[in-house]
Order: C-alpha cells, then structure tokens, then sequence
C-alpha cells in the first residue's frame, strides 16, 4: 500500500463573493452549457469563487453561501440522501452520495471528478494534516494528504480494507499509526491499530456497538462504546466504563485546545429514540467519564467545540448551551433558534450545529433558515432564509 509524503501546504482562495450561479448535478449537455466532467455540474458560465464557503444539503441537492454574508451562490442538484464534511483544506468538502465519496470545490461551487465510489460511505475524518475516508459497505478505508485535492486528480494516499464490512471509522495518527474499527454488518467490537507498514500493533475488543471518534489534545482518541468510550494513546487502549450498565456513547466532538472530549450520552437499549438530556465529558488525560444535564435534549447534530476548547451543545429549547469542559458547568445559554423536536428517523431534517472559528452557523429548517452566531458575545451576526429547508451543514475548514 502506498503512503504519500505528506505536506502541509494549503490551497487557498481570497476571490470575493460575486452573483448567484445555478449549478445543475446532470450526466450529459444542458440547455445551459456543457456539463463539466466531475459527473455532475453544468452551468450557464463559469462560477465566481466563494469566500470560505459553506454547504447545506437539500432534498434534492446543495447549497452553497457564502460564510460571512450567508448569501446563497450556488444550487447543485444531486439526488439521494447526501451527507456533508469538511475535506480539511480551504476549497473543498466531501460529499457522501448514494455511489460513495464525491468531492466538491466549494468554492468554485462544482462537483469534481474526484470520487472514491463505494457502497455506503459513512464517516469523513480529519486529523493531522489527513483526512480519512470510511467506506461501510465495503470496509475500504482510504487516507489521503487534501492539500492535494487542488491538483485536480485523485490524491495518492493509503488504502486499507477491513477484516469485513462494516458501520465504522478510522483515523490515522501524526506517526502514521491508523487507528480503524472492528466489526461485522451484525456486531461491532473495537478497534485495531496498524504501523506505517501496516502491520498490525494493538487491538482491543471491549467496545461493544463502537461507533464514531474525536481526538483531544496531546493526540489521545477516543471511539465510543454501548458502555463507556475506547481511548488510544502512546501505543496502548484503555477502556473507560460508563456509571451505567448501558451508558451508549456515539458521537464526540474534540479539540487540540482541551484534553477533554464532548459525547453524547443514552441509556435505553430498548428505545425507539431516546432523546437524552445529559452530555457526557470525557477527560482523556485522567481517563474519567462526568455527565452534565442540559435539562433539554439535543440530537447528533448538536455537538460542536468552541475555539477555546468550550463544549457546545444546541438543545432542542432552541438554545447553545456553552458547557466549560473543565468544570463541567453550563456557562450560559445562546439564543439560535425556536424550539424543536428530533425526528424519529435519522435522515429527516432537524436544526444542525457547524462552528469555524469563533461563529457558530446553525439552521432552522422549519423556517427554512440559517443563523450566523458571534460566540463571544452570543450575538446573532446575520441570518438568511433558502428556497427549501435544510438538513446537513457543514463548510470548509482548512485543519483539523
């Protein structure tokens, strides 16, 4: 398998925000132009560059605004359920389509030729300087430098399959260590890590139902458990319980500012939907798990870091709650949206948190909305009503 060398350099884009262009996801020509290569966008004339770009997903397709002034500056259809991430540099995100990855440059709004095609592609991970794909239905996992997703071509990079397919993750660390789950299409049981060779160096299976990571501070990760979380450092596993038989840990949030990891928190196997109101803080240095109570639920695209490491949480009373990760204290509450209920089913709409840098961007789908918020002063910088409403939100982000 082949590893390139990596760099740290970072395509840029300082192009001012210009008019609104529709972009069309079509295989052949369009009444409006060609359709370009990337196997999906056409355009009437070429796009006008977006600064630091965000992206929203649609029934039916993505928006894309502009990160300080919210306009919208592009529609791209593409059809299916689409999830979207950060690629890790200052262009481009990662879209997950019905046929696998896809890589869109935001800021010039248009899909790419760039995909690494796959059944069931779940979850995007950056960290080190690399960004990590993991493909569920296949168990590929691919690992590439996205400094090199300017070159226009398909970044050369590491691939590794799992034993079996499988719902899972993996992230590779600044040594070249790859941290990647363990499991089957039925039970999911904990982790390996491999060398820079690929030869195998750890492995713990006291994770059951793992799901999802987060890396804090001093380069400590963690992968959640049905009964606490998995933490990995310096070369060795330790298992962190839950205070419940059942304590299910599944989506973290981290930061390089804070040894402490965000996660959410449930504990009824038999729910349909538990809607919980605790977060769990888990302190990676000290190897302890604490729960906060919110007094209002959230759901898992309500976890987010602030830049100073806070833990932020968006409840469904409508609110930020700042959580100090240190105290473990509910500092104070940010107005960003009326109040809501998540859905039974995962994939329906519901308010969606994404932070770059001090601004908190939340939506509001039952208003078709979206919300610029200050952090510092809870200030709410600017909002914008789209055409329709909104699920995933995401938007460049250059780094971890």
């Amino acid at each position: 398998m082949h590893k390139s060398i990596r760099t740290r350099a970072l395509t840029g884009t300082a192009l001012a925000l210009a008019v609104s262009t529709v972009l069309t996801a079509c295989g052949g020509k369009d009444s409006t132009g060609d359709a370009a290569e990337a196997g999906g966008a056409a355009s009437a004339k070429p796009a006008t560059a977006v600064k630091d770009p965000l992206v929203a997903t649609f029934d039916g397709g993505l928006y894309i605004l502009d990160g300080k002034s919210l306009a919208l500056t592009g529609t791209i259809e593409l059809s299916g359920f689409n999830r979207v991430n950060p690629a890790g540099d200052a262009d481009h995100v990662i879209v997950s389509t019905d046929t696998g990855f896809r890589v869109l440059d935001a800021t010039g709004q248009a899909l790419t030729g760039i995909e690494y095609k796959g059944a069931k592609p779940g979850h995007v991970v950056r960290h080190g300087g690399r960004t990590v794909l993991f493909t569920d239905g296949t168990g590929e996992v691919n690992v590439f430098d996205p400094a090199d997703l300017g070159k226009g071509e398909k970044p050369e990079g590491r691939t590794y399959t799992s034993a079996e397919a499988h719902h899972g993750v993996a992230i590779e660390l600044a040594d070249g260590e790859l941290l990647s789950t363990l499991g089957t299409e039925e039970k999911r049981t904990g982790a390996l890590v491999l060398d820079g060779n690929d030869k195998e160096i750890a492995r713990n299976e006291t994770c059951p139902g793992v799901h999802g990571e987060a890396a804090a501070r001093n380069e400590a990760v963690a992968v959640g458990c049905e009964d606490g979380v998995l933490i990995y450092q310096d070369g060795k596993f330790t298992k962190v319980d839950a205070p419940d038989d059942y304590g299910r840990i599944g989506n973290q949030a981290g930061s390089d500012a804070s040894p402490i990891l965000l996660g959410d928190y449930k504990t009824d196997p038999e729910a349909e939907l538990e809607r919980p109101t605790r977060v769990s803080l888990i302190d990676t240095e000290k190897k302890k798990l604490s729960l906060v109570e919110l007094g209002t639920s959230y759901s898992f695209r309500s976890l987010a870091r602030g830049p100073r490491g806070e833990a932020l949480v968006l409840g469904t009373d409508g609110a930020i709650h700042v959580i100090d990760q240190d105290s473990g204290k509910v500092e104070r509450k940010i107005p960003a949206v009326g109040r809501w209920q998540e859905p039974l089913d995962w994939q329906q709409t519901r308010p969606a948190l994404f932070v770059r840098g001090g601004t908190a961007y939340v939506s509001e789908p039952s208003e078709k909305a979206l919300h610029a918020i200050d952090l510092e002063t809870g200030r709410k910088i600017t909002s914008v009503t789209l055409p329709k409403s909104t699920n995933e939100l995401s938007g460049v982000v250059a780094g971890d």
